[in-house]
């Protein structure tokens, strides 16, 4: 059964989304199994960790701000990165998110191994300390609650040079409705 979710897209939090793991925020959906669950990314919480401090070896390869972001509230101790490449060959060490065109050479990283495999490949590289995962059908009952906006994404909201305006840009780019959300003061009763 198609449900609509698919790697590749984004989910927004809507304004009415209070979980502080996910206010505000935008996650790159990265595994995706109807009757299975979902594994995303999210794509704006850099934390003051720099990548040298937990990976050294990929510390240069790094997309500034070259920190380790919050990827979700799974599985802190585990760092996962995203990478972008050229072309269409699919290198040792990366493995393509299969997602729509916009994302297509976006990819799962492997970090165990050696950076020097992707590091002539690489055009943007971003590292993540966890993620947020979703059991079969969790994630649809939420976006039909309204927790969530489902959007197209690109390649480059993964590798955002400021990823305090990801949530703004993302809306507004969608038109309409979704542009006017993007307008939403961070805590309407000052309003």
């Amino acid at each position: 059964m198609e449900d609509g979710i698919r790697v590749g897209l984004l989910l927004v939090a809507t304004p009415q989304l209070e979980d502080p793991n996910f206010r505000r925020s935008v996650v790159l959906l990265v595994e995706h199994d109807a009757g299975g669950g979902t594994l995303g990314v999210v794509l704006n919480r850099p934390t003051e960790v720099p990548v040298d401090r937990v990976l050294p070896p990929w510390a240069e390869l790094a997309t500034g701000p070259a920190v380790v972001f919050q990827g979700g509230p799974v599985a802190l101790e585990h760092p996962l990165a995203l990478a972008r490449l050229p072309g269409e060959e699919q290198p040792l060490g990366w493995r393509a998110l299969d997602g729509g065109a916009e994302v297509a050479r976006v990819g799962v990283v492997d970090l165990e191994a050696p950076p020097g495999l992707l590091a002539a490949e690489l055009l943007q590289l971003r590292v993540f300390a966890g993620y947020a995962g979703w059991s079969a059908g969790q994630l649809r009952a939420e976006i039909e609650e309204g927790s969530w906006y489902l959007v197209q994404a690109e390649a480059g909201d993964v590798f955002a040079g400021d990823p305090d305006r990801l949530w703004q840009n993302v809306l507004r780019r969608q038109g309409g409705d979704l542009a006017f959300v993007s307008t939403f003061p961070d805590d309407p009763t000052l309003n």
